[in-house]
């Protein structure tokens, strides 16, 4: 019986999927297309990884741009920390991409996962990727039902793959696993019946394929409640760039009401009437549900127009409505925006 390693390397040798990152040894586009590929469907990222590679072909052209260049080349991917985190990143190399695992895993935003892929695809170097694709191939495979979010698990899981690591092509092998979990040992719809594992497959043979792998913890989803105001003031609008510890650190919006409840006056609250006083502004765009992986928002938006005289606060900067598509924005402020024919 051909080891697990070369089934999977036959198998990516036939079927390996057509990217702009494969077949290359280039670290720093390796490191892009994997840092986009984080939470994110190939399909999606590769209209960004085209865009990051064009406009930041190299370490130095991206230490170089602003932050808000970047995160407006990321408009719309999500997980704006990627982008932040890439920047950051991009500046500590001093224009050259580290050659070690030791230097590309102290990266910022680099974890043992993203070094390992990058390590084993760039520089040949003998480490095991271990994501989510990963972890369900493996624990399929040998009916591993150890929780994936536990400590026994992820040490568990971390010692078998680099055990089948092929190390002789762990660049190869690390994409083969990954394309494999990817395309084939999914997790729903599952193509067992011609999968070239499924004669040696625990959960396939003890039809638990949609039990594993096991996750300990389920994620906590909380709602919050947006209203946001487009203000307009002549020619002009108000953005607001958002700060650190929440959601969309430092991408602009209109401003924001928070509140507790779906229902909550929010043109009563105190900030509102500091901004705007007195003055109504009229509904544009219904409450709209805008799903993270934490929270769910209900975002609505709201129009008011404001005279000349009325201050900016200081919280504001004042824009040119001709100007508000170069400002990186959330998706969903994009939605809203656009849905009101704003944007």
């Amino acid at each position: 019986m051909k080891s697990f390693s070369s089934v999977l390397l036959d198998w990516y040798a036939q079927n390996k999927r057509d990217l702009p990152w494969r077949g290359i040894q280039d670290p720093y586009l390796i490191w892009l297309s994997e840092v986009i590929l984080q939470q994110t469907r190939v399909a999606q990222g590769l209209e960004y990884y085209k865009k990051f590679s064009e406009r930041f072909p190299t370490p130095q052209a991206l230490a170089d741009a602003s932050e808000d260049e970047v995160l407006k080349c990321w408009q719309g991917l999500g997980y704006y920390s990627r982008a932040r985190n890439l920047h950051a990143a991009a500046k500590s190399m001093q224009g050259v991409f580290p050659s070690t695992y030791e230097g590309v895993r102290a990266l910022k935003g680099v974890g043992d996962y993203t070094a390992a892929a990058i390590c084993s695809i760039a520089y040949q170097m003998p480490y095991a990727v271990v994501d989510g694709n990963v972890y369900r191939v493996l624990a399929r495979v040998y009916g591993i039902d150890v929780p994936i979010d536990s400590a026994d698990g992820k040490k568990q899981f971390a010692e078998l793959a680099q055990k089948l690591l092929d190390k002789q092509a762990p660049g190869d092998y690390n994409q083969a696993i990954m394309d494999f979990g990817a395309t084939v040992c999914t997790p729903s719809a599952s193509q067992c019946s011609t999968c070239p594992l499924a004669g040696r497959c625990a959960a396939y043979k003890q039809g638990r394929v949609d039990e594993l792998p096991v996750k300990a913890q389920k994620t906590k989803i909380s709602a919050r409640y947006f209203h946001y105001i487009y203000v307009k003031q002549g020619k002009n609008t108000w953005l607001h760039k958002r700060g650190p510890a929440d959601v969309w650190q430092n991408l602009y919006e209109p401003p924001l009401v928070e509140t507790k409840t779906a229902d909550a006056p929010w043109q009563q609250a105190a900030e509102y009437r500091r901004w705007f006083g007195k003055r109504k502004a009229a509904p544009a765009v219904a409450a709209m549900k805008h799903v993270l992986s934490h929270r769910v928002i209900f975002a609505d938006l709201a129009f008011i127009t404001v005279p000349a005289s009325l201050p900016v606060p200081p919280e504001f900067t004042a824009v040119k409505e001709t100007e508000l598509k170069q400002y990186a924005v959330s998706r969903l402020v994009q939605k809203l925006l656009e849905k009101a024919q704003l944007l």
